[in-house]
């Protein structure tokens, strides 16, 4: 039977260049490009933070090829399980649920779905992890 032993939770605005911070505040950093590290934080929120921030990143792209603009307060809540099962092991699932705020919902929904194809942490993760993506 599996159970989740840690829920890595961050909150991220402004992409690769943004903020982000977990739900404990012990993740309370500025993101920058590659390189950057936070101390005292987990691989789940580091792992949360760094998918979220690529992931407006991507959302970004995919609003240019449909020629719409991403909302400045366009924000994604990441959710990072570490689960464990006795069959399985250790492992990881992930929920983003995504706000993109003044779009219509299926046109959110359409910009999420192709940052999932298009963000690099997105095609790491595929076929590798269970992953959730919901539009709020």
């Amino acid at each position: 039977m599996m159970s989740i032993v840690y829920t890595g939770k961050t909150y991220t605005t402004g992409g690769r260049s943004g903020l982000s911070h977990s739900d404990d505040h012990r993740l309370d950093i500025k993101l920058s490009p590659p390189g950057s590290s936070g101390e005292g934080t987990n691989p789940e929120q580091l792992f949360a933070a760094g998918w979220s921030a690529c992931f407006i990143g991507a959302m970004g792209r995919a609003a240019q090829e449909i020629g719409v603009k991403v909302p400045a307060d366009t924000s994604v809540a990441a959710e990072v399980d570490l689960c464990s099962d006795p069959d399985k092991g250790f492992f990881l699932q992930a929920r983003l649920n995504v706000t993109l705020p003044g779009l219509a919902h299926d046109v959110a929904q359409s910009l999420v779905e192709r940052a999932h194809q298009i963000c690099p942490y997105s095609k790491a993760t595929r076929g590798n992890i269970e992953v959730a993506l919901s539009v709020l």
